[in-house]
Protein backbone atom coordinates (compact mmCIF):
# COMPACT_ATOMS: atom_id res chain seq x y z
CA UNK A 1 0.00 0.00 0.00
CA UNK A 2 1.29 3.36 -0.38
CA UNK A 3 2.43 5.62 2.32
CA UNK A 4 0.04 8.55 2.79
CA UNK A 5 1.64 11.66 3.88
CA UNK A 6 0.25 14.97 5.68
CA UNK A 7 2.49 17.95 4.87
CA UNK A 8 0.93 21.41 7.31
CA UNK A 9 2.13 24.51 6.37
CA UNK A 10 1.45 27.65 7.45
CA UNK A 11 -1.02 30.37 7.07
CA UNK A 12 0.48 33.45 7.94
CA UNK A 13 1.67 36.10 5.57
CA UNK A 14 3.27 39.07 7.87
CA UNK A 15 6.20 39.31 9.66
CA UNK A 16 5.64 41.29 12.92
CA UNK A 17 4.67 44.67 13.27
CA UNK A 18 7.67 45.08 10.43
CA UNK A 19 4.79 45.00 7.38
CA UNK A 20 6.92 42.69 5.58
CA UNK A 21 5.61 39.80 3.40
CA UNK A 22 6.34 36.24 5.17
CA UNK A 23 4.97 32.74 5.37
CA UNK A 24 6.45 29.46 4.17
CA UNK A 25 9.81 28.75 2.76
CA UNK A 26 9.57 27.43 -0.61
CA UNK A 27 11.99 25.12 -0.76
CA UNK A 28 11.06 23.57 2.73
CA UNK A 29 8.56 22.22 1.10
CA UNK A 30 9.60 21.33 -2.69
CA UNK A 31 12.13 19.50 -1.78
CA UNK A 32 10.17 16.84 0.83
CA UNK A 33 7.19 17.06 -1.69
CA UNK A 34 9.31 15.79 -4.59
CA UNK A 35 11.20 13.14 -2.76
CA UNK A 36 7.78 11.66 -1.38
CA UNK A 37 5.80 12.13 -4.75
CA UNK A 38 8.50 10.28 -6.52
CA UNK A 39 8.17 7.67 -3.55
CA UNK A 40 4.67 7.16 -4.81
CA UNK A 41 3.44 8.42 -2.07
CA UNK A 42 0.08 9.98 -1.58
CA UNK A 43 0.37 13.85 0.07
CA UNK A 44 -2.29 15.87 1.67
CA UNK A 45 -1.53 19.20 2.26
CA UNK A 46 -3.14 21.58 5.04
CA UNK A 47 -3.03 24.50 6.92
CA UNK A 48 -4.53 26.22 9.90
CA UNK A 49 -7.19 28.38 7.73
CA UNK A 50 -7.32 26.27 5.22
CA UNK A 51 -6.86 27.61 1.01
CA UNK A 52 -4.10 29.48 -0.38
CA UNK A 53 -0.34 29.14 1.72
CA UNK A 54 1.23 32.30 1.78
CA UNK A 55 5.01 31.88 0.72
CA UNK A 56 7.87 34.05 1.39
CA UNK A 57 8.80 36.34 -1.04
CA UNK A 58 12.35 35.66 -0.30
CA UNK A 59 11.94 32.13 -1.24
CA UNK A 60 10.96 32.67 -4.71
CA UNK A 61 14.54 35.07 -5.03
CA UNK A 62 16.60 34.01 -7.51
CA UNK A 63 19.43 32.90 -5.01
CA UNK A 64 16.82 30.47 -3.52
CA UNK A 65 15.09 28.63 -6.59
CA UNK A 66 16.72 25.65 -5.87
CA UNK A 67 15.85 22.43 -8.48
CA UNK A 68 12.97 21.45 -6.76
CA UNK A 69 11.48 24.74 -6.37
CA UNK A 70 11.61 25.77 -10.06
CA UNK A 71 10.07 22.14 -10.53
CA UNK A 72 7.03 23.77 -8.58
CA UNK A 73 6.85 26.79 -10.31
CA UNK A 74 6.24 24.52 -13.31
CA UNK A 75 4.04 21.84 -11.43
CA UNK A 76 0.36 22.59 -11.74
CA UNK A 77 -0.89 19.92 -9.91
CA UNK A 78 1.33 21.07 -7.32
CA UNK A 79 0.43 24.99 -7.55
CA UNK A 80 -2.87 23.94 -7.64
CA UNK A 81 -3.06 21.57 -4.49
CA UNK A 82 -1.20 24.17 -2.38
CA UNK A 83 -3.87 26.92 -3.10
CA UNK A 84 -6.56 24.36 -1.82
CA UNK A 85 -5.37 23.12 1.28
CA UNK A 86 -7.72 21.57 3.76
CA UNK A 87 -8.08 23.05 7.30
CA UNK A 88 -6.11 22.02 9.87
CA UNK A 89 -9.01 21.31 12.46
CA UNK A 90 -10.28 19.31 9.34
CA UNK A 91 -7.45 16.89 9.55
CA UNK A 92 -7.56 12.97 10.62
CA UNK A 93 -4.46 11.52 12.48
CA UNK A 94 -5.61 8.09 11.58
CA UNK A 95 -5.94 8.98 7.91
CA UNK A 96 -2.10 9.59 7.30
CA UNK A 97 0.91 7.62 7.86
CA UNK A 98 3.31 10.21 8.76
CA UNK A 99 3.72 14.34 9.03
CA UNK A 100 6.05 16.53 7.58
CA UNK A 101 5.87 20.38 8.89
CA UNK A 102 7.82 22.47 6.49
CA UNK A 103 9.17 26.11 8.12
CA UNK A 104 9.67 29.80 7.16
CA UNK A 105 8.87 32.20 9.58
CA UNK A 106 4.89 32.03 9.17
CA UNK A 107 4.65 28.91 12.09
CA UNK A 108 6.12 31.19 14.76
CA UNK A 109 2.89 32.80 14.78
CA UNK A 110 0.43 30.42 13.71
CA UNK A 111 1.60 26.58 14.06
CA UNK A 112 3.05 27.56 17.17
CA UNK A 113 0.37 27.35 19.86
CA UNK A 114 -2.02 25.64 17.64
CA UNK A 115 -4.52 23.19 19.27
CA UNK A 116 -5.21 21.45 16.45
CA UNK A 117 -1.38 21.00 15.52
CA UNK A 118 -0.90 19.69 18.93
CA UNK A 119 -3.42 17.21 19.02
CA UNK A 120 -2.90 16.25 15.48
CA UNK A 121 1.08 15.06 16.53
CA UNK A 122 0.40 13.53 19.74
CA UNK A 123 -1.78 11.37 17.92
CA UNK A 124 0.85 10.56 15.52
CA UNK A 125 2.78 9.66 18.20
CA UNK A 126 0.69 7.96 20.38
CA UNK A 127 0.12 5.61 17.13
CA UNK A 128 3.60 5.18 16.55
CA UNK A 129 3.59 7.49 13.42
CA UNK A 130 6.53 9.56 12.49
CA UNK A 131 6.45 13.37 12.68
CA UNK A 132 9.17 15.67 10.86
CA UNK A 133 9.69 19.27 10.99
CA UNK A 134 11.89 21.41 8.93
CA UNK A 135 13.52 24.85 10.12
CA UNK A 136 11.07 27.28 11.86
CA UNK A 137 8.90 24.35 12.04
CA UNK A 138 10.18 22.74 15.13
CA UNK A 139 7.93 25.68 16.80
CA UNK A 140 5.41 23.19 16.82
CA UNK A 141 6.95 20.61 19.20
CA UNK A 142 7.37 23.39 21.83
CA UNK A 143 3.93 22.36 23.93
CA UNK A 144 3.70 18.85 22.63
CA UNK A 145 3.21 15.90 25.37
CA UNK A 146 4.67 12.31 24.76
CA UNK A 147 2.19 9.71 25.84
CA UNK A 148 4.02 9.78 29.84
CA UNK A 149 2.61 13.30 29.75
CA UNK A 150 6.44 14.35 29.65
CA UNK A 151 6.88 17.32 26.76
CA UNK A 152 7.62 15.36 23.47
CA UNK A 153 11.31 16.71 22.92
CA UNK A 154 12.49 16.15 26.44
CA UNK A 155 15.64 14.44 26.20
CA UNK A 156 15.42 13.74 22.91
CA UNK A 157 18.31 15.00 19.70
CA UNK A 158 16.48 18.09 18.20
CA UNK A 159 17.54 21.08 15.69
CA UNK A 160 15.70 23.73 14.03
CA UNK A 161 16.86 27.24 13.52
CA UNK A 162 18.99 28.27 15.40
CA UNK A 163 19.76 31.46 17.37
CA UNK A 164 22.35 32.52 15.52
CA UNK A 165 20.50 31.73 12.05
CA UNK A 166 17.88 34.53 13.10
CA UNK A 167 20.66 36.97 14.29
CA UNK A 168 22.26 36.70 10.79
CA UNK A 169 19.11 37.44 9.70
CA UNK A 170 18.49 39.95 11.77
CA UNK A 171 14.79 38.89 12.91
CA UNK A 172 15.56 37.79 16.92
CA UNK A 173 13.76 41.04 18.18
CA UNK A 174 10.98 40.63 15.42
CA UNK A 175 9.93 36.90 15.95
CA UNK A 176 7.25 35.83 18.66
CA UNK A 177 9.41 32.65 19.40
CA UNK A 178 13.47 31.53 18.77
CA UNK A 179 13.31 27.89 18.18
CA UNK A 180 16.45 27.24 19.56
CA UNK A 181 15.42 28.40 22.63
CA UNK A 182 11.81 27.32 23.11
CA UNK A 183 12.65 22.98 22.10
CA UNK A 184 15.66 23.58 25.29
CA UNK A 185 12.78 25.18 27.48
CA UNK A 186 10.74 22.15 26.48
CA UNK A 187 13.74 19.14 27.56
CA UNK A 188 14.93 19.26 23.98
CA UNK A 189 18.89 18.25 23.62
CA UNK A 190 18.93 21.10 20.74
CA UNK A 191 22.14 20.09 18.11
CA UNK A 192 23.49 22.77 15.56
CA UNK A 193 25.75 22.70 12.61
CA UNK A 194 27.09 25.85 11.64
CA UNK A 195 24.72 28.50 10.41
CA UNK A 196 23.16 27.45 7.10
CA UNK A 197 24.53 24.04 6.50
CA UNK A 198 23.01 20.91 6.82
CA UNK A 199 21.94 19.09 9.89
CA UNK A 200 19.31 16.46 10.73
CA UNK A 201 18.48 14.46 13.90
CA UNK A 202 15.97 11.98 14.27
CA UNK A 203 15.64 10.44 17.76
CA UNK A 204 12.60 8.30 17.76
CA UNK A 205 9.87 8.86 15.45
CA UNK A 206 10.75 12.63 15.59
CA UNK A 207 13.02 13.65 12.73
CA UNK A 208 14.21 17.78 12.76
CA UNK A 209 15.98 19.46 10.07
CA UNK A 210 17.79 23.27 10.70
CA UNK A 211 17.51 25.16 7.68
CA UNK A 212 16.54 24.84 3.94
CA UNK A 213 19.37 23.27 3.18
CA UNK A 214 18.11 20.57 5.49
CA UNK A 215 15.35 19.88 4.02
CA UNK A 216 15.61 17.04 1.63
CA UNK A 217 17.99 15.00 4.23
CA UNK A 218 15.21 15.51 6.77
CA UNK A 219 12.74 14.30 4.20
CA UNK A 220 14.91 11.49 3.04
CA UNK A 221 15.19 10.53 7.19
CA UNK A 222 11.54 10.58 7.17
CA UNK A 223 11.37 8.32 4.46
CA UNK A 224 13.62 5.73 5.63
CA UNK A 225 11.29 5.68 9.03
CA UNK A 226 8.22 4.67 7.21
CA UNK A 227 10.54 2.00 4.88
Amino acid sequence: MTKRMLMVMTSHDVMGDTGNKTGMWLEEFAAPYYAFKDKGYTITLASPMGGQVPIDPNSLADDAMTENAIRYTKDELARSAMAATIPLEDVRAEEFDAVFYPGGHGPLWDLSDNAHSIKLIEEMIAASKPVCAVCHAPIVLKDVKAPNGEYLVKGKAVTGFSNSEEAAMELTDVVPYLVEDELEKSGGKFEKADDFTVKVCSDGLLVTGQNPPSSRPAADALIALLS
